[in-house]
């Protein structure tokens, strides 16, 4: 059963220094206004990808923009849907996905929770490094489950009863994890929306979410690495069907945090770079467009 925190909880109140609202009573950092919310989100990282998923958007309702977060809502073939950019990194993600939940779960009126709980759909469509040689430059890969580098699951109450535990162990035991690494957490992307994104024309997979782009990711440059064979051994990992195809740098705090608040997330990923073969592609934004559509229909 996933772990739910609403369970014999009573109705909390959020003080200014917890919950900060602006002025114009939206949340702090997105600057999004809970009558905004749409219930189907589309995450995404670079700021500027968010006017991409918009422009095929048939009506545009609202757009808030503040630092590396951007929105616009509107309507896509009669779904109300909302675009976020999230910058890079789980980091990022804390803060995007507390926010999205307070807009739904909190009063902002009152600072107090609501009593009925509103699920939010999330997908996040991102860039990601393949590990493996059946997904090359161009493949789009769904995070069945993601594997966070970063450490933030490791922060929140029920980070034990939402992962799986038996796959951590395995996978510390089989590269030799450096103990002075933040532990690693393996989280299942939501199965519900897998299925939904996935129609049989992706490839599924294990996602590995770094807290960085050159060392946590086994890219050396002039910083020699802690362990140089660590890429090599994650290639190599297997556990059932699974092995870990991808790395990227956000999906692994989405889908950990949706499961403890309620709420549905996934990870879909256009390959842009394959570290087995050693390929990059930078001109990838056609690719990415038929990405976005796929998802649009599909959510």
């Amino acid at each position: 059963m996933p772990y739910n925190i609403y369970v014999y909880m009573e109705t909390k109140y959020f003080p200014e220094s917890e919950l900060i609202i602006n002025a114009d009573g939206s949340a702090f950092h997105i600057h999004v206004r809970p009558d905004q919310l749409c219930d189907k989100i589309i995450l995404v990282g670079d700021p500027g990808r968010v006017d991409m998923v918009a422009s095929y958007f048939d009506e545009k309702t609202f757009e808030a923009s503040s630092r590396e977060f951007h929105t616009i809502g509107g309507v896509y073939k009669g779904k109300k849907v909302m675009c976020i950019s999230h910058g890079i990194g789980t980091d990022n993600i804390d803060i995007v996905v507390n926010e999205l939940d307070a807009l739904a779960n909190i009063d902002f009126e009152t600072r107090r929770e609501k009593p009925e709980h509103r699920t939010l759909s999330m997908v996040r469509i991102g860039t990601c490094g393949g590990l493996q040689s059946h997904v090359p430059i161009g493949t789009h890969v769904v995070s069945e489950k993601s594997i966070g580098f970063d450490g933030v699951l490791n922060f929140y109450a029920g980070r034990n009863e939402v992962c799986d535990l038996a796959f951590e162990e395995d996978f510390c035991k089989s590269v030799g994890w450096n103990p002075l690494w933040a532990h690693p957490y393996v989280i299942d992307n939501d199965p519900d929306l897998v299925n939904r994104i996935d129609c049989g024309d992706v490839v599924r997979g294990v996602t590995i979410s770094a807290n960085g782009f050159y060392g946590p990711q086994g890219r050396e440059l002039r910083a020699p690495l802690a362990d140089p064979d660590l890429n090599a051994k994650i290639q190599a990992f297997k556990r059932d069907r699974y092995v870990v195809t991808n790395y990227e740098m956000e999906s692994s705090a989405l889908a950990g945090l949706a499961a403890l608040l309620g709420h549905k997330a996934m990870t879909v990923c256009l390959v842009i770079a394959n570290r087995v073969a050693h390929h990059s592609n930078t001109n990838y934004k056609s690719s990415m467009g038929d990405l976005i559509v796929k998802v649009l229909d599909r959510i």
